[in-house]
């Protein structure tokens, strides 16, 4: 199993992380974001990207949680701006399905994971099982769950759940990280305004959302309760601030670099039997006269 980055933001494995305690706003040197060091990490991540799918012994898989307005889809579309498209897949997790209702809790993201090689990113994830279900309990009367609910230990016999499962995953290869991109209530506040007011980004904007935020303060409390139960050396969750875009993107950015560059990543090495091989072949087509 991969270490996980040592970073500011990494919540602890200890459970005693706090929402109060998380900063929404930049905590290191906000000014390095953009041109040059932008160009850099692409750059850094493409090469990695290509190591990472020549070895075929590795799958990544990056998954984001946030509150709406965070910035999801343009952290996703920046950090993985200029990887071989062929090399990562994206998956959003909205409403379950009927036919994923007919399932485990996590098996529609279970479908998804990514291959060796490949970086998988989830959009919300299994997660939302233990946060917008836990907020909003009565969606559990439509999962066709087996005999009486006990509300007092469902959400950790999930969190066990998820845990477990990314355990396994970890233990076959599967390097794991999760950002939680931490908006301020304020902030979330200003860019549902400019979504209303901004013509172009009135198609962002659903009402629903707002209905969302008046329970704020239940969201804090199963965010938190989610990251502590289920930040592990092999599986860890970064609290990133989430109130400057460029810094948020960055940041993610570098988690992603610093872990494919501690795996031990390289290109397969040919057997004495390959190199046999490829000089016949190079034989073969220095002789073609064509």
């Amino acid at each position: 199993m991969f270490e996980a980055p040592k970073s500011p933001y990494l919540v602890p494995f200890d459970g005693s992380f706090r929402v109060a305690d998380a900063s929404t706003s930049p905590q290191t040197d906000a000014s390095r974001h953009k041109g040059k060091h932008r160009r850099e990490r692409t750059e850094n991540l493409n090469k990695l990207q290509r190591v990472l799918a020549a070895g075929d012994k590795h799958a990544v898989l990056l998954v984001f949680q946030a509150m709406d307005a965070a910035g999801k889809d343009s952290t996703i579309r920046s950090v993985m701006q200029g990887v071989d498209p062929s090399g990562c897949q994206v998956y959003s997790f909205k409403k379950p399905s009927s036919l994923e209702l007919d399932h485990d809790f996590l098996w529609r993201t279970t479908c998804r994971l990514p291959e060796r090689g490949r970086i998988g990113i989830f959009n919300r994830s299994q997660y939302e099982e233990v946060l917008v279900v836990r907020v909003h309990p009565k969606i559990l009367d439509y999962q066709k769950l087996p005999g009486d609910i006990d509300m007092s230990t469902i959400w950790e016999d999930r969190l066990t759940s998820i845990r477990q499962q990314e355990e396994h995953l970890a233990r076959n290869g599967t390097v794991i990280l999760k950002f939680w991109l931490n908006v301020s209530k304020e902030e979330q506040k200003r860019r549902f305004l400019s979504r209303l007011d901004e013509a172009e980004k009135n198609w962002k904007f659903e009402p629903k959302d707002v209905v969302e935020r008046r329970y704020w303060d239940d969201y804090m409390a199963a965010y938190e309760d989610a990251l502590n139960g289920t930040s592990r050396p092999w599986a860890p969750w970064y609290a990133i601030p989430a109130d400057d875009k460029p810094y948020m993107r960055a940041r993610v950015a570098d988690i992603v670099i610093q872990t494919l560059q501690s795996i031990g990543l390289r290109y397969p090495t040919p057997s004495a039997e390959d190199r046999a091989k490829f000089a016949e072949a190079r034989e073969e087509l220095e002789a073609d006269k064509t």
